[in-house]
Parts: C-alpha cells; sequence; structure tokens
C-alpha cells in the first residue's frame, strides 16, 4: 500500500490524525501489555508516546511516497527495542489502520476515528507476544506454581500476567473448611497449587 494523492493535511486532519494515532496505539494489546510490563525499562510509556510522535511525523512529513512497509518495519524495530517479539500479525494490522486513517483524514473523512472514540478498548486478551529478555531467575518461582498446561495454553513470557489466567474457578477467600465442602453434593473439594505458590 502507498499512501497517495492529496499531500497536505488541513489543520483538522492535522489534529485528528495525532489523536487517531493515538487511539490506535492504545488499542495495540501488544504495545500496551509491553508498557504496562514495563519490558523496555521504566520509560516505556514515555517510549510509546514517542513512537506516536515519530509515525505522526513519518505521515505527515515525509517527501517520499509513503510505503507500508516501511511502517511496519519502524513498528516492528520499535517492539524489539523495547523487548517484544511480536507473532501475532498485529503489526501488519496497525500499520494498515494506520495507513487508511492517514488517507482518509487526507480526504477530511474521520469517520474511523470518531468510531474508535466510541468503542472501549479490549482488555484481556493475550496475544502471542514474547517478552524478548526474559529474566529466568525472577521468573523461576512463580512458573513453578503453575501447571505445564496453563504454560503452554498461554503464550507469553510477561513477568506479572502469567499469575491472572484461569483463575475464575477457584475460590481463595472461601472460609468453609476442606473437610465441609467434601461431604456436599458428594464433591471432593482438592487445593490448587497455585494459591500456595501465590505470592502478592
Amino acid at each position: 500500500m502507498v499512501s497517495g494523492g492529496v499531500t497536505e493535511l488541513s489543520a483538522e486532519g492535522v489534529g485528528q490524525l495525532q489523536e487517531g494515532i493515538g487511539l490506535v496505539l492504545s488499542r495495540w494489546t501488544a504495545l500496551q501489555m509491553a508498557v504496562e510490563n514495563e519490558w523496555g525499562g521504566r520509560d516505556s510509556r514515555q517510549q510509546s508516546q514517542q513512537l506516536a510522535a515519530d509515525i505522526f511525523s513519518w505521515l505527515t512529513q515525509s517527501k517520499e511516497p509513503l510505503f507500508i512497509d516501511d511502517l511496519e518495519e519502524m513498528l516492528d524495530e520499535f517492539m524489539l527495542s523495547i523487548n517484544t517479539q511480536i507473532e501475532d500479525g498485529s503489526i501488519e494490522e496497525v500499520a494498515e489502520k494506520l495507513m487508511v486513517m492517514h488517507e482518509d483524514c487526507l480526504d477530511g473523512n474521520y469517520k474511523s476515528i470518531d468510531s474508535l472514540k466510541e468503542t472501549i478498548p479490549p482488555r484481556g486478551a493475550v496475544p502471542p507476544i514474547r517478552q524478548a529478555v526474559s529474566d529466568d531467575d525472577d521468573d523461576s518461582d512463580d512458573d513453578q506454581s503453575l501447571d505445564n498446561d496453563d504454560l503452554t495454553e498461554m503464550a507469553v513470557d510477561g513477568p506479572e500476567l502469567q499469575l491472572n489466567s484461569n483463575c475464575t474457578d477457584v475460590m481463595v477467600d472461601d472460609p468453609r473448611p476442606n473437610e465441609a465442602a467434601q461431604v456436599e453434593d458428594g464433591w471432593t473439594v482438592v487445593a490448587s497449587r497455585r494459591n500456595g505458590g501465590r505470592r502478592n
């Protein structure tokens, strides 16, 4: 995809595009996980804000035709710079959204940005991404508290996310002793290994 045609944004288009870039990046689950877990260090959030500024500059100040491959490369290099390897195809998806949004803004069409404003960012989805540089020593205790099945189901090696998945059926604060629960309806309650190994 190459962005062509009108090359100058109106004043309104500039503001809309800036906001649109921020909205797209805020809904990019892989990027937000890397920022929240500070995989790029303590200034991960500032780095992601700089990415938005760099994308805006590239889209609005480039003298050459804009190729989607160049934008994909920019996104990929940024994610690797914050120690995040993407394997879910989202880089291509984000790049395409940004290119289309830029072309729409050149035409004075802001519908895609308006629809982004009206939707709530998705939460809880776990994309197949990996922290490129994982600290095995810090994660080893947490890994031992999870079943092997849990580890293979989740494709994320991020430090904090592993503790939060598949916990909906575990009643951590159930005051009833196990003996009373065993008798009820013939069910047997088995203590979860995760609870014993979990640290807050």
